[in-house]
């Protein structure tokens, strides 16, 4: 990054994981180069199986890296830390728990837990639109609001980089377009309240990406280098208006020919990652 310090750097990463059906060694990812500025809102898509969630489990830090460099803020990345949150597509929320005591369950387990924390926490929910839902159990919400609570336990915790892997993929396509417009205008808020704005977003769908992004990356197919990126000028703050500018559908057109473009191998049932 000339304009602003990378907060991430990946160099000539390699990463891979063992086969569940032969037991070898499978490369998923070979030569990433990539760098992340602080208050980034980075956008990864690519063929299905090319190795995006291999790519973000690894920055997470659920994955060894095989090859190169990873690091975070300079420092490399050998697990998982409070200064990475990831969001699941699954809310995994706890039943037994409401909705507050789910979002406290975060800072709880880093031993964080005390009144000022317990504060953010209700200012996290009122963010995400649930101030009202506090005392709900995860039976009662829709799959839409677990995953707005699931939001909130991550960016409770204050996390320097927040990881979304598919967010609202398992969700039906109107609740999905309304979380999408949601997290815009999360996202310009979460700065007002001096939340980190910097994320890292793996998605198949090229319309989220270019809604969402200041940067889309684009993988190529399995083992996965970064085919190209393409730069989103779509302002900030950034409305859903964005998406019926002429622009945006050049950028989605943009896109989805470079997806197209990469010959990717199509990945045997379970290992699409």
């Amino acid at each position: 990054m000339t304009e602003r310090t990378a907060l991430l750097r990946a160099r000539d990463l390699t990463l891979g994981y063992t086969s569940a059906t032969e037991g070898e060694f499978v490369v998923a990812c070979q030569g990433i180069d990539i760098e992340i500025a602080e208050h980034e809102f980075v956008a990864v898509v690519g063929p299905s199986g090319s190795g995006k969630t291999t790519f973000l489990e690894a920055v997470a830090g659920l994955l060894p890296v095989a090859g190169g460099e990873l690091s975070l803020y300079g420092k490399q990345i050998v697990g998982p830390s409070p200064e990475r949150s990831l969001v699941f597509q699954r809310a995994s929320l706890l039943p037994w728990r409401n909705v507050l005591d789910n979002v406290l369950f975060s800072l709880q387990a880093q031993k964080k837990l005390n009144a000022e924390t317990r504060r953010r926490a209700l200012d996290m929910l009122e963010l995400v639109g649930l101030s009202h839902a506090t005392t709900k159990y995860p039976r009662e919400l829709s799959g839409g609001m677990m995953q707005r609570v699931n939001l909130a336990r991550a960016l409770v915790t204050e996390p320097r980089l927040l990881l979304l892997d598919e967010p609202f993929g398992a969700l039906d396509a109107q609740t999905r377009g309304i979380l999408q417009n949601e997290l815009l205008s999360i996202w310009e808020k979460a700065d007002q309240m001096g939340v980190s704005r910097t994320a890292l977003f793996v998605t198949h769908d090229v319309h989220e990406a270019v809604l969402l992004a200041d940067r889309v990356i684009v993988f190529s197919g399995a083992p996965a280098r970064v085919a190209t990126e393409v730069r989103i000028d779509g302002g900030r703050p950034r409305s859903p208006e964005w998406a019926r500018e002429a622009r945006f559908t050049e950028y989605c057109d943009e896109i989805t020919a470079l997806l197209h473009s990469q010959n990717a191998d199509i990945p045997k049932k379970g290992d699409d990652r």
